[in-house]
């Protein structure tokens, strides 16, 4: 009997397995709220007219709320303070704190999108501020939820398929993207209101807040299971062991290289419905099916990509390759005279492998870097800096669409805009090189296998 008592349940695969579906439920859900708008960027920039979807925002006002995601987490740090409660207070505590934020954040979303305001403030409309408002509340709740199931996962799968483990939970989370982006807008069309994509994501939130406080009970017994094995206590958070952390140059390039990888990804996707129909002329009723080959490919190959890690290793080699091939499909999306709409598919599916190479060897390799008690912190900061990206990039592209606007079509060039993101690219291929160096020296195994047999 003591013997039961004593077994974890992580060293159950089926238990372990279950843990990870149900956090990654919740994940898949946030991150269809996340993008729930972007495939509705021709519908909110659309004139206001009577029985029409137009919001009448413009290019600049899309590109402040785009980027309004990460404005608390960004300005006030509140992403940051979210790593240290994980690690000083826990997965429970923290998980059940912020899926609360994100179901809050996505109602004032829902409501402000749903009205109509009058006034301004900072030279945009109130509907938008109050929009800006929810989706940066929820941003707080999401981008703390994804470090603290980046946490659950190293808890449960350390020494186990960690790097499949985390890119089935990336996939689960792509095709909440995938699905934002196809069907958002014909959805919002079919019923009559934008505001209708939006209010069914927040009731998806709202699943996954309760399927978190599911996990909390399975979480609960795992750590009493620990408790009743464990031969020493586990060394907790000190907040001295933040200079581990902030002198770790290994540390740092991980941090940058999200930083730039993701400002090439994200914020593309974003603006990347309306380059569907104003650069190759595809139809705004099918425009986000091919973005959305984006999210639905890295649900194969985020995975794949991490069985691969697990069993071969070659971490930092997979870091490299996916930030080429970032940085070529948005070098040949500048050419301006190639529109071809089988250019544009063949990009994405190019892109797709990118963003399946990276976040794959990228999620796995932090814990080779940074201890456990550090980790959740470790995530933080990690995302804080990469919510710089996500709040600042959609802004800086908004402005720049906005100057590349022809005022008598409405029609946008878009080579300068893609060009911005290929460098990003450049900088992440330059950044991941760096990150190999420095492995070779401090020999992190960022180049070994996952799995210990």
């Amino acid at each position: 009997m003591v013997q039961q008592i004593q077994k974890k349940l992580s060293d159950s695969a089926a238990a372990r397995w279950a843990a990870l579906a149900i956090v990654s439920v919740t994940m898949m859900f946030a991150y269809f709220f996340t993008d729930v708008m972007s495939p509705l960027e021709p519908l909110l920039t659309a004139a206001k007219e009577d029985g029409g979807l137009g919001l009448g925002w413009t290019s600049d006002e899309y590109g402040f709320f785009s980027g309004s995601y990460g404005f608390f987490n960004v300005f006030l740090g509140l992403l940051f303070i979210g790593g240290i409660i994980l690690d000083k207070f826990g997965i429970r505590f923290t998980g059940l704190m912020s899926t609360i934020l994100m179901f809050g954040g996505a109602l004032i979303k829902w409501w402000a999108v749903s009205n109509t305001f009058t006034g301004e403030l900072f030279g945009y409309q109130m509907q938008v501020i109050w929009a800006c408002l929810g989706f940066a509340l929820y941003g707080v709740g999401a981008e703390i939820a994804g470090i603290t199931v980046s946490k659950v996962i190293v808890k449960w799968f350390t020494g186990h398929e960690l790097a499949l483990a985390m890119g089935a939970q990336v996939a689960l989370a792509r095709f909440g993207t995938a699905a934002a982006l196809s069907f958002a807008l014909p959805f919002a069309k079919n019923m009559g209101a934008v505001s209708a994509s939006i209010g069914l994501g927040a009731a998806m939130l709202c699943i996954g807040m309760l399927s978190f406080i599911v996990y909390n009970v399975m979480d609960k017994k795992e750590d009493a299971a620990v408790a009743a094995s464990a031969t020493e206590p586990e060394e907790g958070f000190k907040f001295s062991d933040l200079k581990l952390l902030f002198c770790n140059k290994g540390f740092w390039y991980i941090t940058l290289l999200c930083l730039m990888f993701y400002a090439g990804v994200f914020p593309f996707l974003k603006f990347a419905t309306k380059l569907m129909v104003i650069k190759y002329g595809v139809a705004e009723d099918i425009a986000g099916t091919i973005p959305s080959m984006l999210p639905y490919g890295t649900i194969v190959l985020t995975p794949l990509f991490g069985y691969v890690y697990d069993k071969v290793g070659k971490g930092a080699t997979l870091m490299i390759i996916g930030s080429v091939l970032l940085t070529i499909v948005h070098a040949v999306f500048a050419l301006p005279d190639v529109n071809a709409v089988a250019v544009a598919i063949v990009m994405m599916v190019l892109l797709g492998i990118a963003f399946g190479l990276v976040p794959s060897a990228m999620w796995p390799s932090v814990p080779k870097i940074i201890p456990m008690q550090l980790l959740g912190t470790a995530y933080a900061m990690i995302f804080y800096i990469q919510n710089i990206g996500l709040s600042m990039v959609p802004i800086w592209i908004g402005k720049i669409n906005q100057a590349n606007t022809d005022e008598a079509t409405g029609l946008i060039d878009y080579t300068q805009t893609m060009t911005t993101f290929a460098g990003f690219g450049v900088v992440a291929i330059v950044i991941a090189v760096l990150l190999l160096i420095e492995d070779k020296k401090k020999g992190y195994g960022l180049q070994e296998a996952n799995i210990k047999k």
